[in-house]
């Protein structure tokens, strides 16, 4: 069947010739003759065709939005929508034109940003952005055309085909828009873009790496070499490299590995202080370092700084590997089966085609904060985009058409032969528990960087939850898409059919297939909530949602609810039973499934070729893990409402909500300590490992139970062999650098009261502030109050929640504008990284208390009274003062807007700081006087 797509819905953009740039021999480059508008938060500029610029209102920039009869030229058209309150309008995005001519390369979603990364003049007014706009775009055209092939037309075509907004201007921008458009053949090939990537080649594994130790001497010598001549000289980072050495000496004993935990203040330096030691090792011992982060941001962070280790970048791409979980890549057969629906969905021509021009790019394949711009997700959706990764386990593995050329085949392979790995806390946690790598390449030697975060990694990765989310995954990785469902999911059967049609495998597989639909299907959440379950899975769920409604006294609030196990409703204990009984049936062929599969491998051995076998382990594995070991999980917690949960844990029904509607209803099951799990599946199994952060420690006063408490929230206290503990002071003079406020006339109930004193302190500070909350409902309240005030001193205002854009992009922005403040919850207070210049200001809205869960009632019982919120609360306030001063010429302020705040929270600030308890007016002035704001 040829390809056909839907009638073009390219705009007839009329163009200016006077605007042209002259190329020799070709066609000029000419600027559409269309409208450009820039959106702030109370008004918008809008230059005419004609160059006329008006300052207008935000209801007027509507309007000329729904009366234009061109499209109009913005920048980031969801973000524009959403100022305007209008919905989709015709428009053509300078992102997707940027996204298209410079694929995989880093901008700003802001004029400013635009103009930075092209070198254009920076902006300085409202009217100024919407001439950048449109420099913007006659300079990426320019840039087009010299780019210009055969191969890049005919992807436009395809994409203006599709409909593309710029399709039109594209083709003439490549000097194509004369000649005829190519047959429907080349413009399906135009983005069958697997023919043009480079096939990886499958070596023999490494030899186990040796044991030689890093002394102290040596990694202050790697130090002084990475710091370069005439560096500054910083005896804590000296001293920070020699302390982490410890993880890098050889083990006595099994289940001893070498062991530290190194506690180092901001500004110490303590990515180059444990690259050092860890490249020393990495090179004497022939061996891979993992060195394990939270957050993404320190992810790009350390690849930035692994430059300086590498001059070479082909040096680097061979010996440093970012490496992350499946679900963070590109999958080339999901991205081929889009393609393939064209023939149905023409329309989506324009978002593969921006895909296919990243992927070509692509250093890695990583679209999850790789060199894929978050923006591209928030303006082409995510089921073109985002979903393109391997987000559900569907990975058929070497019978994959595109296994040779794979993205993240391709990294795990490089990862076998690295010297450094820099992967996250989850992934370590998973690979270790779970057998996502082979035994024999599993790395002895880690650093946990943000090591205050392994407590909470682990949590996550050692946890169960019986849910219907859960439920409805594995149904659907089991399956694949029904009838009813609009998902591309492929089943187990279109997986692995040939390995096991005609052999008894088969009769397995089949009775997985159908004992599976007892799993939550499509539409369980109405079937529940309305009475009508179908199936043992639902009516558990249905009786769960019972029981939390009925026992959780804030069921009125739109927050997530939650109860516990005990004196069961009516009717949840048969439900139960018959939902265990149902489950077995699951995975007993299950197991016989892999059973066959494993004995596969045996008898057909002289015939299964490496990747046919490496197929076959990995699919046992996924079955296990997937499966079987998910299957077990829950029948272990259902076994539990008739006897007895085991101390180690703790389990709950919970219906978790967002703005009061119902997302999912499920039994959860965690440890009481997840350290536990972590220190018996990956650090016992290492042979060193280095834990670090400048905030292990909580600072209740008390030296030797804040290290005592590092040592819990580590795991270290479970060793057998102690941990060597270390101490490294910021060099930072925080006395004179910062000072912290605790404003005790301000109501922290009154959001009136707190929205002026964010709105003062804001202004007082001249930008550069970052608001911190407790709860989304009060951020969001006091955004609507003081966006508007702030932007008519040119302060913009970015807000979690409220953009339409994510966090990754909104921390970008307020790094980038330094004029900008920024409001956001924890995945703000623990990503942020940013400079003084752009950040000097911290308002917290109330003490950061941990929210009182079954969970959270649980842990505290393993700590001495109220010390356990105390710990919490105090480590959320050093980890968010330590955003405030990242380099000797910074000043910050930190301030407390809640008068409730105890004394001995004041701990959580470095010694010598200054602490005021004062009104609101002497707090401004005091910010405003120590930032020293013309």
């Amino acid at each position: 069947m040829p390809l056909v797509f839907r009638e073009s819905a390219s705009y007839c953009v009329p163009m200016y010739d006077e605007n042209a740039f002259p190329q020799a021999d070709e066609q000029p480059i000419r600027m559409p003759a269309v409208p450009v508008l820039v959106t702030h938060v109370r008004s918008c500029a809008w230059l005419s065709a004609d160059g006329e610029i008006e300052t207008l209102s935000l209801k007027e920039g509507a309007r000329r939005l729904s009366t234009s009869e061109v499209p109009v030229l913005v920048l980031h058209a969801l973000a524009t929508a959403r100022r305007l309150r209008c919905g989709p309008f015709p428009r053509l995005d300078l992102l997707e034109l940027f996204a298209f001519v410079r694929p995989a390369q880093f901008c700003l979603p802001t004029p400013r940003g635009l103009a930075d990364v092209l070198g254009l003049t920076e902006p300085t007014s409202l009217e100024d952005e919407v001439e950048t706009l449109r420099e913007a775009c006659l300079m990426l055209f320019k840039e087009l055309r010299q780019k210009s092939t055969k191969e890049l037309q005919t992807m436009a075509w395809a994409m203006k085909a599709g409909g593309w907004s710029w399709g039109q201007l594209v083709l003439s921008a490549l000097g194509a828009e004369g000649g005829d458009a190519p047959h429907s053949g080349a413009l399906l090939r135009s983005l069958q873009i697997w023919h043009k990537l480079k096939e990886w080649v499958e070596s023999a594994p490494p030899p186990p790496p040796g044991h030689l130790p890093v002394e102290p001497v040596e990694a202050r010598a790697k130090l002084d070499q990475l710091l370069g001549a005439g560096a500054e000289e910083r005896i804590e980072q000296k001293d920070y490299a020699a302390s982490i050495c410890e993880a890098f000496q050889a083990p006595n004993a099994a289940g001893e590995p070498a062991m530290a935990l190194v506690e180092a203040g901001t500004g110490v330096g303590k990515t180059l202080g444990y690259i050092a030691p860890a490249s020393v090792w990495a090179k004497k011992n022939q061996g891979a370092v993992w060195i394990s982060t939270y957050t993404r941001n320190l992810q790009r962070q350390l690849d930035g700084e692994l430059d300086k280790l590498f001059e070479d970048p082909k040096e680097k791409k061979r010996k440093v590997v970012i490496r992350k979980g499946r679900e963070n890549y590109f999958c080339l057969l999901n991205f081929e089966e889009a393609v393939s629906r064209l023939r149905l969905r023409g329309d989506d021509a324009p978002a593969l085609g921006l895909m296919a021009r990243w992927a070509l790019a692509s250093r890695d394949g990583d679209m999850i904060g790789g060199d894929f711009p978050s923006w591209l997700k928030e303006l082409l959706g995510a089921r073109l985009t985002v979903d393109m990764t391997d987000t559900r386990g569907e990975c058929v593995y070497s019978s994959c058409s595109h296994y040779s050329k794979c993205f993240i085949e391709k990294t795990v392979r490089r990862s076998r032969r690295a010297e450094l790995v820099v992967a996250n806390h989850a992934l370590v946690m998973i690979q270790a528990a779970l057998g996502g790598m082979e035994e024999a390449l599993l790395p002895t030697r880690y650093v946990f960087d943000e090591g205050h975060h392994v407590f909470d990694a682990a949590d996550k990765a050692f946890s169960a939850h019986l849910s219907g989310q859960e439920g409805a995954d594995l149904r659907r990785w089991l399956l694949g898409a029904e009838e009813s469902s609009r998902s591309r999911a492929r089943g187990l059967k279109a997986r692995i059919d040939d390995l096991v049609t005609g052999r008894e495998m088969e009769e397995a597989l089949d009775a997985v297939l159908h004992h599976a639909r007892i799993l939550p299907g499509p539409s369980w959440h109405q079937r529940i909530s309305g009475g009508e379950p179908m199936g043992p899975f639902e009516d558990f769920l249905r009786r769960m949602r019972q029981q939390v409604y009925a026992r959780d006294n804030n069921s009125d609030s739109p927050l997530s609810l939650e109860c516990g196990i005990e004196q069961p409703v009516e009717g949840l204990l048969e439900a139960a039973d018959r939902l265990r009984n149902a489950l077995d049936k699951i995975r007993s062929p299950l197991q016989r499934l892999i059973k066959g599969m494993m004995a596969l491998m045996d008898e057909e051995a002289d015939e299964l070729d490496s990747a046919s076998r490496q197929r076959v382990e990995a699919t046992c594995a996924s079955l296990d893990r997937r499966g079987v070991q998910q299957v077990l999980a829950w029948m272990s917690m259902l076994d539990s409402l008739f006897n007895e949960t085991p101390p180690e844990f703790v389990d709950w029904y919970s219906v978790d909500r967002i703005d009061g509607r119902d997302m999912d209803v499920g039994m959860h099951r965690h440890w009481v300590d997840p350290t536990l799990p972590f220190v018996e599946e990956v650090v016992e199994k290492s042979h060193g490992v280095g834990i670090t952060s400048a905030t292990l420690c909580d600072g209740s006063g008390d030296r030797d139970a804040d290290w005592k408490v590092a040592a819990a929230r580590t795991g270290v206290s479970h060793l057998a062999k102690p941990a060597i503990m270390h101490e490294v002071k910021s060099p930072f003079d925080y006395p004179k650098q910062t000072r912290v406020y605790i404003v005790d006339d301000v109501r922290k109930d009154n959001l009136d009261q707190i929205a002026s004193a964010y709105r003062e302190l804001f202004l007082a500070a001249g930008g550069g502030g970052l608001g911190l909350f407790t709860a989304v409902n009060r951020l969001r309240a006091v955004y609507q109050k003081v966006a508007e005030p702030l932007d008519r001193v040119g302060i913009q205002l970015l807000a979690q929640h409220m953009d339409g854009m994510d966090i990754g992009t909104l921390i970008d922005i307020f790094r980038g504008e330094k004029s900008s403040c920024l409001l956001g919850t924890d995945a703000v207070r623990d990503g942020v990284d940013v400079p003084g210049d752009s950040l000097h200001l911290i308002v917290f809205d109330r003490v950061p208390w941990p929210r009182p869960t079954i969970l959270h009632k649980a842990r505290k019982r393993s700590f001495p009274g109220r010390s356990y919120d105390e710990m919490i609360a105090r480590l959320r306030l050093k980890q968010a003062f330590g955003r405030l001063v990242r380099r000797k010429s910074d000043r910050g302020v930190f301030v407390m807007l809640d008068r409730q705040t105890p004394t001995r929270m004041l701990g959580a600030f470095p010694e010598g700081v200054e602490v005021i308890r004062t009104g609101l007016a002497d707090t401004i002035k005091g910010v405003h006087e120590f930032l020293d704001v013309k």
